[in-house]
This record gives structure tokens, sequence and C-alpha cells, in this order.
């Protein structure tokens, strides 16, 4: 255990603390210190013992309300979490919707795509028969001619 020196409403205090927290109350001292002053300064005298109690109240009640903050600001967050995973979800589920989708559209652009090479055969088929029968007409036409 350390002692410590202290100083709080212009008297000397010897106080223990655990080895290592030394700076620690210094400072705590020092803070309660001002707030006792402050509050001594606001009120006046009104008693060593009613003052220490006015200033204990007023530390507690800071301390709940900053609790109270730091519990609301907590539930904010959870919310904002709970509505992250909510759009996360969603995100998900569209990605995975417009995944089917694209999915599906490329199936028809391979179904179109075989059709046009189906088409494309086809015509150049039809464009050979077409041009054989040109051919034939044409060489029948020289032959009948040659004959006459």
């Amino acid at each position: 255990m350390a002692n410590v020196n202290i100083k709080f409403n212009g008297k000397d205090y010897l106080l223990s603390c655990d080895d290592g927290q030394e700076e620690s109350l210094k400072k705590l001292t020092t803070f309660l210190d001002k707030k006792h002053s402050e509050l001594k300064k606001k009120l006046g005298n009104i008693g060593e013992n009613k003052l220490l109690l006015i200033t204990a109240i007023k530390l507690i009640d800071e301390h709940f309300d900053l609790r109270r903050r730091v519990k609301d600001q907590k539930d904010k967050l959870d919310g904002l979490s709970k509505k992250f995973i909510e759009l996360k979800s969603l995100a998900i589920k569209y990605k995975d919707v417009k995944e089917v989708e694209i999915k599906n559209l490329n199936k028809e652009i391979d179904v179109i795509k075989k059709n046009i090479d189906e088409a494309n055969s086809m015509y150049e088929n039809m464009l050979d028969r077409t041009t054989e029968s040109l051919e034939k007409i044409i060489k029948n036409a020289e032959t009948s001619s040659n004959i006459q």
C-alpha cells in the first residue's frame, strides 16, 4: 500500500491507496476539492458536513446523468446496429435476386445467339441453293440458246 499526501478544503490528509494508484488518487482529490470549492463559493458557509453532502450528491447526480447518457448512446448504437443488419440482409437478398435474373438473362442471350446462328446457317444454305438453282437456270438457258 502506498501513502499519499493530499490537500482538501485547505487541509492536508494522508491517504492510503494501492501501489501505482497514487497519481489517480491525487487527480480525484483535486477534482473533488474543485467541486467542493465551487459549491462553497456558490452556497456560502452552510456548514462543513452539509457542504460535503451537497458536493457528494452533486457528483453522484453528474455520475448518474453520465451513465444515463452513455446508456442512451448505447441504445442508439444498438438500434443502428439492428438497422444495419436489416439493411445488409436486404442488400444480400437483392443481390441474390439480381444474380438469378442475370443468370436467366444470360440463358436467354445464349438461346438468342443459338437462334441467330441457326438462322444464319439456314440463310447461307438458302443462298447456296438459290445460287445453284440460278446457275442451273443460266446454264440451261445458255444450252437452249446454243441449240437454237
